[in-house]
């Protein structure tokens, strides 16, 4: 997403002004772009996104032991166009759902409401066209700048690409100090590992029992508080005890709508 200021390759930075963990990470890249002699697990530490609770490169299955360097790259471009797309599928989501009943761009009429879930059909014909077109020419720019030909080296990564690097920053966001780059880097990758985790709930916890994320917290925390309101009526020997109303029941899937 970021605009990359190290340049690709062979280049190096001058030492003078970087730290010694920078340095060893970027001659190990160099030398993992030029060489075999840099194994999957020893390049992945060099990488961004290692970080607290995983001081060290988190694989518990063992992904990495039988891997090369190109394939950990291809994994980290794969990890990294999931994670942005993710986070803006929850985005997306949270705030589709609150503009339903808004007459805002496409939904002027009003038809596409509910669920995350189910706007995906109520989408009419003249919107899908357009979407599929700008997809199709942004994931055209991304293989050209970041893929190798197929004919020469199918499947695999330009050795001198910087992963996720798209030349995209319209606002000039990019750091140019590789430490606060690298620690950028880490940021956006594990907020777009929360982010997959996110919509993956989200679409899990709609099933469940179709009903809009925040609309489900809110009458969660409504069911608590009724609850807790409850206890203490029983403490006190009330007569009446305040029931839960049957709407909050059905939205939370906990009675037949």
């Amino acid at each position: 997403m970021f605009s990359s200021s190290i340049i690709r390759g062979a280049t190096v930075l001058k030492v003078s002004e970087s730290t010694p963990r920078t340095v060893s990470r970027q001659a190990l890249r160099v030398q993992a772009a030029t060489t075999k002699d840099v194994s999957a697990v020893d390049y992945a530490k060099t990488l961004p996104g290692v970080s607290a609770p995983f001081p060290d490169v988190f694989d518990p299955l063992g992904c990495l032991n039988n891997a090369t360097v190109p394939e950990v790259r291809r994994w980290r471009e794969a990890e990294l166009t999931h994670g942005r797309v993710s986070m803006l599928a929850a985005l997306g989501i949270v705030v589709g759902e609150q503009l339903e009943d808004f007459p805002l761009f496409y939904n002027f009429d009003g038809r596409i409401s509910g669920p995350a879930i189910n706007q995906f059909q109520q989408v009419g014909q003249g919107f899908w066209e357009p979407l599929v077109l700008v997809i199709g020419i942004c994931e055209t720019y991304r293989v050209a700048v970041g893929w190798a030909s197929p004919a020469t080296n199918f499947n695999q990564l330009k050795d001198d690409y910087d992963i996720g690097n798209l030349q995209f920053d319209p606002l000039g966001l990019c750091p140019t100090d590789p430490d606060e780059l690298y620690e950028l880097k880490t940021k956006e990758l594990n907020n777009g590992r929360l982010a997959m985790i996110s919509v993956a709930g989200f679409v899990a916890q709609e099933f469940v029992n179709n009903t809009e994320i925040f609309q489900h917290l809110f009458r969660y925390l409504e069911e608590e508080i009724i609850l807790e309101i409850d206890d203490i009526e029983l403490e006190i020997g009330a007569k009446t005890i305040t029931a839960v109303p049957q709407i909050v029941l059905e939205e939370l899937g906990k009675v037949a709508q």
